[in-house]
């Protein structure tokens, strides 16, 4: 546990996050193949058919 003087001086680092699509990680526009598109069911509180498509 710092000391508050030490969190002065040096500061907390900030944890990143690790990416969910790390294959778009610098470049969005990249070109994907669709699997398989389907309609799924969201968990408990929601309710509807979500559009969803697979992509390689």
């Amino acid at each position: 546990m710092p000391t508050i003087n030490q969190l002065v001086r040096k500061g907390r680092s900030r944890a990143t996050g690790k990416s969910k699509v790390p294959a778009l990680e610098a470049s969005p526009q990249k070109r994907g193949v669709c699997t398989r598109v389907y309609t799924t069911t969201p968990k408990k509180p929601n309710s509807a058919l979500r559009k969803v498509a697979k992509v390689r």
